[in-house]
């Protein structure tokens, strides 16, 4: 079974949508849903320094933006064929519930464009943050992020949490981490998925209240428990609840496992989630799709998994075991 995912805020870079740039229907989506988002994606994703896309009402649409156009260059027709499931880590859960039909293009970038301004709203009220811990004990990070005040706004799996809370409060944790841990700052711009998200909600409640919803062409899970989702309008509703709710990532590898995932493709801004699955979905096999070039071997892959569906399951080889230490460069946050 083939799994498409999609990346959360942090996985982007300066620069990293100039290539794609070269391909015609590319830039044609891309400018598009520009003008809706009403945002330079453009200019964002190929000349803009990393501070101005850290900026959440930048980053935001810029990931969905990007992995949407990236989708339809991909797979032009849609997930249906090979495609078994799809997920988005936090705003890549608009990527994937659009790439599912859930939503169409424009109300994903709609919804996405004032996701974005909202928590960028709430952020500015309260000096808030996010930072990885890589490694540890479960109970004593766990203990350690209660003992600061800090929420786990992020289980990401493969020994990696994400602490959301004040910058204050953040601080304290890095000046005394759990034992044998790794306290990282992400590079963000608010306590994302806790409670100092809640005015964002509300206002999110209130616009998609005007969206037509359609059920997810393939099976859609939810970063609130990595279940599937039962229907389209409880896509959209868990998808408002999200912005203020934990992201239990980990969940949702380990329902792609449990579903007999054999095959995971994550669509650019790429990396973070293959980083992830390698470490907590051993024997899958996993693409990042980070340039054109890794197109080919994208398509390879769906092939594969098309073959697969049909009944030769050893039409896809798996990699190696992969180790179990944690990385840095796998952090997702919003």
């Amino acid at each position: 079974m083939l799994a498409i995912v999609c990346p959360g805020q942090g996985s982007q870079t300066p620069g990293f949508l100039t290539p794609w740039l070269e391909l015609p229907a590319f830039r044609a989506r891309l400018e598009s849903l520009s003008d809706v988002a009403e945002v330079d994606l453009v200019a964002h994703g190929t000349t803009s320094d990393a501070e101005t896309i850290k900026d959440t009402a930048v980053a935001q649409p810029l990931i969905v933006g990007a992995g949407l156009a990236v989708a339809a260059v991909l797979l032009p027709d849609g997930p249906s064929g090979p495609v078994g499931v799809t997920g988005g880590h936090s705003v890549g859960e608009i990527t994937a519930a659009a790439f599912a039909g859930v939503l169409d293009d424009r109300d994903a970038m709609v919804f996405v464009r004032e996701r974005g301004r909202g928590m960028a709203a709430a952020s500015a009220t309260t000096p808030t943050g996010m930072s990885a811990v890589l490694g540890g004990d479960p109970a004593e990070v766990a203990a350690a992020l209660e003992r600061h005040g800090l929420t786990a706004a992020n289980a990401n799996g493969a020994g990696q949490v994400v602490a959301a809370g004040t910058l204050e409060q953040l601080a304290a944790l890095a000046a005394e981490p759990p034992a044998k841990a790794r306290v990282i700052p992400l590079q963000v711009a608010g306590a994302f998925h806790t409670s100092h998200m809640a005015p964002a909600v509300d206002a999110l409640s209130s616009l998609s209240a005007g969206f037509k919803t359609r059920d997810p062409a393939v099976t859609l899970l939810s970063n609130a428990d990595g279940a599937a989702v039962s229907g389209g309008a409880d896509a959209l509703a868990r998808l408002v609840r999200q912005v203020s709710n934990p992201v239990r990532w980990d969940q949702c590898m380990q329902t792609m496992v449990s579903m007999g995932v054999t095959t995971l493709i994550e669509l650019a801004p790429a990396g973070t989630l293959v980083g992830l699955a390698k470490r907590a979905m051993p024997g899958v096999a996993t693409l990042a799709v980070k340039t054109p070039d890794d197109l080919e071997k994208a398509q390879q892959l769906i092939a594969e998994s098309g073959s697969a569906r049909d009944g030769d399951p050893a039409s896809v080889t798996p990699p190696s075991t992969p180790s179990s230490t944690p990385s840095s460069s796998d952090a997702q946050e919003a």
